[in-house]
């Protein structure tokens, strides 16, 4: 049967939206965020399937500065859709780049 042929039933069964891979929501997380901030893109420091999709932890430069460790940095908690396209997005904390967690 031709996949256009399917039942509702069927695609139901199926699961709806084939989830993409994690490398690529990884870079659709850190892509699409910078872009929307309009700010360097960072590093993507989780990572999780959810129901609907993944949910990221990604981490960006909001303020450059010099010397660089005087930058601002900010984490963000990304949601994506099962293709990858961001749904939602929240800062969660805001840091100076040469600050260390304790």
């Amino acid at each position: 049967m031709a996949a256009e042929e399917k039942t509702d039933h069927q695609e139901a069964h199926d699961g709806g939206p084939e989830r993409i891979a994690a490398p690529i929501a990884m870079r659709h997380a850190s892509g699409q965020l910078a872009q929307m901030l309009q700010c360097e893109p960072g590093s993507v420091t989780a990572l999780r399937a959810t129901d609907d999709g993944w949910l990221a932890e990604v981490e960006v430069v909001e303020i450059e500065r010099v010397p660089d460790t005087a930058s601002v940095m900010a984490s963000y908690r990304v949601h994506l859709d099962e293709k990858g396209q961001l749904t939602g997005y929240e800062r969660t904390r805001r840091y100076g780049r040469g600050q260390i967690d304790r």
